[in-house]
């Protein structure tokens, strides 16, 4: 007994390293990159689509075409499934087109926000000052 304790106290700095190496390693694959939106989406815009993992019908923002601070529903009864903040502004999504609060709404920072996979149907969006 006494000879395993010097064996056990000589391989515990080994084992702890490996241990967090495994750990570190395990945990970046665990967390599988995001897919990509398709390159349509450039710097500056808001990009939303009608399925997920960025399929399917798409709508494009930016501010030309929306104001900030106005609620914007999404065109063609587009209920977004993905999107992407491109923008150098926050933009919030809503469930509801009224951009209510009733229902469902998050904001996401821009710079390069990808969401593969909404939490709930996007129906409207707010661009922020």
């Amino acid at each position: 007994m006494s000879r395993t304790k010097p064996i056990l106290r000589a391989r515990l700095p080994r084992v702890l390293v490996l241990t967090a190496l495994g750990l570190l390693c395990c945990g970046g694959m665990a967390q599988a990159a995001p897919e990509q939106p398709p390159a349509a989406c450039t710097q500056g815009e808001f990009c939303s689509w009608a399925d997920e993992f960025y399929g399917g019908h798409s709508e494009r923002f930016d501010l030309r075409i929306a104001n900030p601070g106005e609620c914007i529903p999404l065109p063609n009864e587009l209920e977004a499934r993905s999107f992407v903040n491109r923008m150098d502004r926050d933009v919030t999504v809503y469930q509801g087109r009224d951009c209510s609060t009733e229902g469902d709404f998050t904001t996401y920072p821009g710079h390069g926000t990808f969401v593969p996979q909404a939490r709930y149907v996007i129906r409207a969006i707010q661009i922020w000052e």
